[in-house]
């Protein structure tokens, strides 16, 4: 997991093609007027999506993990708390479903940590990263969010 300002991304060099071109999508000056939904910047290979929702408290947040993507999760509007853990600590609930490379489950408390997001920030979650996103970080917020999936 990296955390990080979209503005301080030059260290990302290194981290491949399609993290370059999602970080590059998140760059543009005009994602809040982007219509939720789906968004292709290099077919099945690297894609975003546009998301819109109000945050809630969750006492035993719903983790998720996935094995084909690394998200890279970016808030443009308001202020989200995403719990991250070790993949090794999340207990699976629902098996893994490949056909939409999710599989959810549960860490137990104090086995994982809140990631407070606001406006211009962004984690790079990668397979071996289990998260829960959509935490209100203290009050509910509403947030615009973009999901960038990039094939491993």
């Amino acid at each position: 997991m990296i955390a990080a300002d979209i503005k301080g991304t030059g260290w990302a060099a290194g981290l491949g093609l399609g993290v370059q071109k999602a970080l590059a999508f998140l760059r543009r000056g005009d994602l809040l007027s982007l219509p939720a939904g789906r968004f292709d910047l290099d077919g099945e290979q690297v894609f975003a999506m546009v998301q819109r929702y109000v945050t809630e408290a969750a006492a035993a947040p719903r983790f998720e993990c996935h094995r084909k993507y690394i998200d890279v999760q970016y808030i443009a509007a308001g202020i989200e708390a995403i719990g991250w853990a070790p993949l090794g600590r999340m207990t699976v609930t629902e098996a893994y479903d490949p056909d939409k490379d999710i599989a959810f489950g549960r860490v137990a408390d104090g086995g994982w940590s809140p990631v407070v997001l606001g406006a211009g920030r962004l984690l790079v979650l990668y397979p071996a990263d289990a998260h829960a996103p959509k935490l209100a970080a203290g009050a509910p917020s509403s947030v615009t969010k973009i999901v960038v999936k990039v094939a491993v």
